[in-house]
């Protein structure tokens, strides 16, 4: 099952990208539960995901996956989301039960200038865009 877990994940992904909400609605179980810890909100049910996905003011963002580990039955997505000239960085701790998202714990942090103090030990990426 494991495998077929991974595959429902990246459909699932590439459907919330292409903005394919029947599609992101057949891998979400009808008894899911997603969490977002740092607003303190959570979603009961798939209809509900799926509702807070097409409803998002002003259109969904855009989002680039950068990478997806673990499995068999839980993965962490790491991901990039453009609000607009935001760029805000996700990690989603994705579960499986029966094939099928159960749980989901979704962590937003919006990118920041790396402060100067610390530039001797640490290498620049050109990953962080600062709106």
């Amino acid at each position: 099952m494991g495998n077929n877990n991974r595959a429902t994940l990246e459909r699932a992904l590439d459907a919330l990208i292409r903005g394919d909400w029947d599609a992101v609605r057949e891998a979400i179980a009808d008894d899911a539960i997603v969490d977002y810890p740092q607003s303190g909100e959570r979603i009961f049910g798939g209809e509900a995901c799926l509702m807070v996905y097409r409803n998002y003011p002003g259109g969904s963002p855009r989002y680039e996956v950068q990478r997806i580990t673990g499995g068999p039955d839980v993965f962490t997505v790491e991901a990039r989301g453009h609000y607009g000239s935001e760029i805000v960085y996700l990690t989603s701790i994705v579960e499986f039960q029966d094939g099928k998202i159960a749980r989901q714990t979704d962590y937003f942090a919006s990118a920041f200038e790396a402060p100067a103090w610390r530039s001797q030990w640490v290498q620049r990426t050109s990953q962080a865009q600062v709106g």
